[in-house]
């Protein structure tokens, strides 16, 4: 069911209507998309995996709830700005940096650690929306080593399977495993389960349970509600506290006025130069990550549209880097996350996109899905009843997102090495960026040991040849286990039959 104006409207094969400007294609609610009412649906259960960022700006600097939520809302609201400015990709965190962010931070003390996160967001703004416009960055990735790539999103899973969210020990300030022990650990093996095993990969593969459906499209959120649910009842959570709940809607006002005035370039200017100087490295590396997402999530929308015809999909890496620029911008300027805003969330992207592809009577537009879903989500952080039912577990949530994102970073990180010397330098770099106090460092560790495994004494054909190849076996290891999931699948519809 959708809900429209007619200007929404479009003719077979052809855009959905917009205003355009420049590279940018403006829609505006109602007036250019539709209103989808289940992706509004899966938004309310959904939102409650951003919300756990405020647990993380709590644990680092010490604000109270309101003042975290209050960044949260401006965080959920730029969410909305690739989609209304023509990006079909659904936005999200840099999850897989967000324990490197996180250990990183924790090299600071008192406002310099503001700082740093302020520059960080900054720098990262900078270069997100310089690549765009010049059209560089995929030139620029490419020159970057697969191994090193690879380190660093390995790097980071250990990071968050060592870090406080991880299994670090209580009395050092740990806030996984240690202090939630049966409920993580539930929460943990239903959502690895749910998102990466063999087992209920072949139940939802192909399956026509609504049921089945309903759990794939919420990703690890029922993970997150059973491992909540089971810490409330065995005390490892307080039960949600109603007694403060005095107005329906939360004002974020008060909270965003001091977070202007002492968290963002408004208030506390432009970072010192030695401080900016640190936080160029670790930028460098979420930008690395993120553009990982900017590569994998266009891939998949050119798949997604060879299913409908009746609309022309606009995909632009350049756009969606810009678009991320902006986001990053905006909250350095005015309330810096330590999230920070990347291009790409896979599941509910590819959660839209599923639904999208089984036709226009289901689905009028990407875009109506994919704005629908962003405005509720954002909308839903402003309900503080719906708030203080959830603010309880957003510690857990958050401890259970990073080491779900640990097991996909080592899934991603692992596949991309093609040769033992890949391998060698992908693990020494990530037991870099993972065990030194400053994951920058661990960054250059890994240049260093490309240039002297994989670039002295090799020529640029050579080093050409290499990643050709590499590129060779990665796209013939996808295409066989695509036709061995076609091949299940047909089997399994035939015994049906």
């Amino acid at each position: 069911m959708n809900l429209m104006l007619p200007t929404a409207r479009r003719k077979d094969g052809e855009k959905q209507p917009c205003i355009k400007i420049w590279k940018f294609d403006l829609r505006i609610p109602f007036v250019h998309y539709e209103w989808e009412i289940p992706e509004m649906i899966q938004a309310c259960v959904v939102f409650m995996t951003g919300s756990a960022a405020t647990a993380y700006l709590q644990d680092l600097f010490g604000f109270t709830f309101e003042m975290a939520l209050s960044i949260v809302f401006v965080h959920e609201l730029l969410y909305m700005v690739n989609n209304t400015l023509g990006d079909p990709l659904i936005g999200g965190w840099i999850t897989p940096a967000v324990p490197l962010i996180t250990a990183f931070l924790l090299n600071f003390e008192g406002p310099d650690r503001m700082y740093a996160l302020v520059g960080l967001e900054l720098i990262l703004g900078l270069m997100y929306v310089i690549l765009g416009v010049t059209g560089i960055a995929t030139k620029i990735i490419d020159i970057c080593p697969q191994s090193l790539k690879a380190g660093i999103l390995i790097g980071s899973g250990f990071a968050a399977c060592c870090g406080q969210y991880g299994f670090k020990a209580l009395e050092d300030g740990g806030a996984g495993f240690f202090k939630y022990p049966i409920s993580w650990s539930i929460g943990c093996a239903l959502g690895l389960f749910l998102l990466f095993s063999n087992g209920f990969g072949k139940v939802k593969f192909g399956s026509k349970s609504k049921l089945i459906k309903l759990i794939t499209k919420a990703g690890f959120v029922p993970a997150i509600i059973v491992a909540g649910v089971i810490a409330m009842i065995i005390g490892e959570c307080d039960l949600p506290d109603f007694s403060t709940v005095t107005s329906f809607w939360f004002n974020p006002f008060p909270g965003l006025q001091w977070v202007w005035n002492n968290f963002s370039i408004l208030g506390i200017g432009i970072p010192p130069a030695h401080i900016l100087l640190q936080d160029l490295p670790m930028a460098i590396m979420c930008y690395v990550i993120a553009f990982g997402d900017i590569v994998g999530g266009t891939a998949f929308l050119e798949d997604t549209k060879r299913y409908r015809e009746d609309e022309y999909i606009d995909v632009n890496p350049d756009r969606t880097n810009m678009c991320c620029g902006f986001r990053n911008l905006i909250e350095a300027f005015f309330s810096p996350t330590c999230t920070m805003s990347g291009p790409l969330w896979s599941a509910m992207t590819v959660s839209v996109a599923e639904r999208y592809k089984t036709g226009k009577e289901n689905m009028y537009s990407i875009f109506g899905g994919a704005c629908t879903f962003n405005t509720t989500k954002w909308i839903c952080q402003l309900i503080v009843p719906l708030m203080a039912l959830i603010q309880p577990i957003l510690p857990l949530a958050m401890a259970q997102t990073l080491i779900i994102q640990a097991f996909g970073s080592f899934y991603v990180g692992i596949n991309m090495c093609r040769t033992n010397v890949e391998r060698g330098v992908a693990g020494i770099t990530a037991g870099a960026i993972a065990t030194c106090a400053n994951p920058s460092y661990g960054l250059f560790v890994g240049i260093a040991l490309c240039i002297v495994m994989e670039i002295i004494g090799m020529s640029k054909k050579e080093r050409r040849a290499n990643v050709e190849e590499g590129i060779e076996i990665y796209l013939k290891n996808t295409r066989a286990e695509l036709d061995e999931q076609d091949a299940k699948a047909a089997a399994k519809l035939s015994k049906k039959a």
